[in-house]
């Protein structure tokens, strides 16, 4: 008879620790598992990840968060979609929007219509099709609701949040379903003969024992890494930003409902609005760009008053050999990083999570279980990559030593074959279920200025008059549902204002 866990021990709070731990407690609050978290006030956390997709709605549904009272208590904002700026081109600009792009005919994808008509010259620009790019535009928002066939009953969005105020709101959740928090630092890991974690003994002397042991420990990876010796893929050679410099900076205008990526000399700042007060970073490449010039380049793009001195990040893209192994899961930065382009960081320790319980073991675990868990774990982590690598190498940019290099450096060869095959006739297959789905690979694929020669066949079904006028109606009727959107502002004002 096989025996069930009877306590896991989550190392490590922040985001990730506290999004592990909430999910927990509220799945195993039947079960007879302990669940602790053992972190330390003194240990930092990167705490930059305040910008999501739209994914995350399904875990703060899993764990039962009250939207407006989330958004009130973490200080946050909503999300629309990604503003890239000066990414193919100095002066150049597009979205990566969230959810639907026109609307599918026929069982044909809108953009195929779009690009038959637009290489004829019939077509207007793409975010004229799109609800959330002309809302973002004109900073506008509201949730979905049931309207028919109108754009307005299938808004996408996400949020921007404090990462630090969102950990603690998960905290309380946690709590609240029986997680145990023990502070301090971890002086020793100790070992089974079998080289299984057996327990963390802390700086006061306590000895911790659990069946499982979750490291969101960050960079440190204190148990996957530092114990086990899980080893790491380096992906510097494709993703050649390797620091960040991050700071808080005072609101200037009512916030915008998308982040912005905004492409520097040797890599890019991010700019994410909050209620009270605005997220930057500065991601560069320290071959290209020496500190000094970073941080000089963060002060010059930010508009508001810095409201604390910048923060230095080290790190390097890639992931754990291992993500499970053997008594040990690494979820979050322990597990591996990818850089913050897409926002894709907490989504990640999501599906660590999800696929997690999907796999739920015993306490002796089975290997294969692992195995495959690491598999599709790794299968996220290279899809996820591979979208990253192509805003930067699809690029009209050679303006500087780093932009030249991102263009002519040797790509993976499953991102070549995605962008071979948009080149010859648009299409896009989705591998697998794979995160971005063809939407979002179209828009960054369109926009960073990647043009096929042709289109779907399908296409050709409308005669030109015909197709033209359907575009025509479709562009009409996103146009008449933006405007019905109240302000992002005047939203957030009538539904879930923080507190002063």
């Amino acid at each position: 008879m096989h025996s069930p866990l009877k306590k896991i021990i989550i190392l490590g709070g922040g985001s990730s620790g506290w999004m592990t731990a909430a999910a927990l407690g509220k799945i195993l609050k039947n079960h007879p598992c302990e669940i602790q978290v053992i972190e330390s006030e003194d240990i930092g956390t990167v705490g930059v990840g305040e910008a999501t997709i739209p994914q995350i709605l399904l875990f703060n549904d899993l764990i039962g968060l009250d939207e407006d009272t989330f958004i009130k208590r973490t200080k946050g904002t909503f999300k629309l979609g990604i503003q890239f700026k000066d990414w193919r081109k100095v002066g150049h600009s597009y979205y990566h929007a969230f959810g639907e792009v026109g609307k599918n005919m026929e069982g044909v994808h809108f953009y195929h219509y779009w690009l038959k008509m637009r290489q004829q010259g019939k077509a207007a620009p793409l975010d004229e099709y799109t609800l959330s790019s002309l809302a973002c535009n004109e900073k506008r928002f509201m949730r979905p609701f049931d309207a028919g066939n109108s754009p307005l009953s299938n808004i996408a969005y996400a949020f921007h949040f404090d990462a630090g105020l969102y950990a603690k709101f998960l905290r309380e959740s946690a709590e609240g379903h029986g997680v145990v928090r023990t502070e301090g630092k971890v002086s020793q890991v100790t070992q089974h003969p079998n080289g299984d974690i057996r327990s963390l003994i802390l700086e006061n002397g306590e000895e911790h024992q659990a069946d499982f042991f979750i490291d969101c420990s960050g960079f440190r990876a204190l148990l996957i890494e530092q114990t086990l010796k899980a080893g790491y893929e380096d992906w510097h050679h494709w993703l050649p930003c390797d620091r960040a410099v991050a700071a808080p900076s005072a609101l200037t205008e009512e916030p915008w409902p998308f982040t912005r990526a905004a492409a520097q000399q040797a890599g890019w700042q991010w700019r994410i609005p909050l209620q009270h007060r605005v997220g930057n970073g500065h991601v560069y490449s320290s071959e290209f760009m020496s500190d000094h010039d970073a941080e000089r380049t963060l002060r010059e793009n930010i508009d508001g008053e810095l409201l604390a001195d910048p923060r230095l990040i080290k790190f390097v893209t890639g992931k754990r050999n291992k993500f499970w192994h053997k008594n040990c899961l690494a979820v979050g930065l322990a597990g591996g990083f990818m850089e913050p382009l897409e926002s894709t960081s907490l989504h990640l320790v999501q599906v660590a999570i999800s696929k997690f319980f999907s796999f739920f073991p015993f306490q002796t675990p089975t290997q294969s279980d692992i195995d495959e868990y690491n598999a599709q774990m790794d299968f996220e982590f290279t899809r996820i990559r591979d979208f990253l690598i192509l805003h930067y190498h699809v690029t009209e940019r050679e303006d500087t030593p780093f932009w030249r290099y991102c263009k002519n450096m040797s790509i993976p060869d499953t991102l070549q074959e995605k962008i071979d095959q948009f080149k010859a006739n648009g299409r896009i297959n989705r591998f697998n279920n794979e995160l971005f789905n063809d939407l979002s690979w179209f828009e960054v694929m369109y926009g960073q200025g990647l043009r096929p020669e042709g289109y779907n066949a399908l296409a050709d079904i409308f005669p030109d008059d015909e197709l033209a006028k359907r575009l025509e109606g479709i562009q009409r009727v996103v146009r008449k549902s933006v405007d019905y959107m109240p302000s992002h502002a005047e939203f957030i004002a009538n539904t879930c204002p923080a507190k002063p």
